[in-house]
């Protein structure tokens, strides 16, 4: 803990120190909070399991392990592992599981939120097929926003010179077509940015399916979220002066709406893998689940500028001379 209360920044040695407890609050706050254990994950896949993120289309990171000829790709989210692992280990009803993902986007636009480097902790929770609702969505979602109010008070009260209170009581909800009918003439990232800046906390539901515009609020892969039950959850961020995403959540697909998503998107072929195939013949349990940022939390709670504050990662000379320019000393 730093005991000078007149300080404005964390330092090198502080900011590592400070991540460590943080990340430690948290992730025990959300393990107790929506009854998840904790849980060993794999850092890459076989392709043909079907249980890698495709994401929104990117080709994710590949190699061969030579001796026995195995072809693996590095996992570009666990959405898919995590629910065939909640049935092998035998997890109950509202019972849940997390894990440290660690991934690498190779097709990263890298600014002061993205790096080519994913850091995140990956959940998922059992749930019946009666829940599969905008109720228990939004109560989940509420769940983990009360998280996240008692990491800021576990902050400010470890480090008292942060900004004493950036979050409101009350996280609050908005469909991505209600907000589309709210700002007809502005671009996705800029409805986002306007709601945020006037609520602080947001959850934006309803992200995949194509909107009154004829275009999805943002693209998501249709065999993980249902596009109907999904969100990102969102904070005004007063250091960067702009709207940050710290989790991308919602209730999973069903064996319906796997299907029509998966035809929507002209991906029928995946439907013949066997995690797909799980979901449709009701092997799998039916769950709900997501990822949240533990750089872009750091950042967020921590009053950092950019991401390499916050994690080590490479950046390019221009990224560098901007980062010296600026007073900011990337990782």
């Amino acid at each position: 803990m730093i005991n000078n209360s007149e300080a404005k920044y964390l330092d090198l040695r502080e900011t590592q120190i400070a991540i460590k407890s943080l990340k430690d609050y948290f992730q025990r706050d959300l393990a107790s909070t929506l009854n998840l254990a904790r849980v060993s994950a794999p850092l890459f896949v076989r392709p043909e399991t079907g249980l890698n993120d495709n994401l929104s289309g990117e080709k994710a990171v590949n190699f061969n392990i030579r001796k026995y000829d195995i072809n693996v790709e590095i996992v570009q989210s666990l959405a898919k592992w995590k629910r065939n692992a909640l049935k092998k280990y035998n997890f109950g009803m509202y019972e849940g599981i997390y894990a440290d993902m660690n991934a690498i986007r190779a097709e990263e636009s890298l600014d002061n939120i993205h790096s080519s480097y994913v850091d995140q902790w990956d959940w998922e929770k059992i749930i019946g097929v009666s829940d599969r609702n905008d109720d228990y969505l939004h109560l989940v979602v509420k769940e983990i926003f009360s998280v996240f109010k008692r990491s800021e008070e576990y902050i400010n009260q470890t480090y008292p010179y942060i900004l004493s209170k950036k979050l409101p009581e009350k996280i609050f909800f908005v469909s991505s077509q209600e907000l589309e009918d709210a700002y007809p003439d502005l671009s996705p990232k800029e409805r986002e940015h306007e709601i945020t800046k006037d609520k602080k906390a947001v959850f934006i539901q309803g992200i995949g399916k194509k909107l009154k515009s004829g275009k999805p609020h943002d693209l998501r892969s249709p065999d993980y979220d249902d596009w109907d039950l999904n969100g990102d959850i969102i904070f005004w961020d007063s250091v960067l002066n702009d709207s940050i995403e710290l989790s991308s959540m919602g209730i999973r697909v069903d064996e319906d709406s796997i299907v029509s998503q998966c035809k929507i998107c002209g991906n029928e072929d995946r439907l013949a893998l066997p995690y797909h195939r799980d979901i449709i013949e009701k092997n799998l349990p039916y769950t709900i689940g997501g990822g949240i940022g533990q750089s872009r939390i750091c950042m967020y709670f921590l009053e950092k500028k950019h991401i390499g504050e916050v994690q080590v990662g490479v950046w390019d000379e221009l990224t560098r001379q901007q980062a010296k320019k600026d007073g900011i000393i990337l990782l």
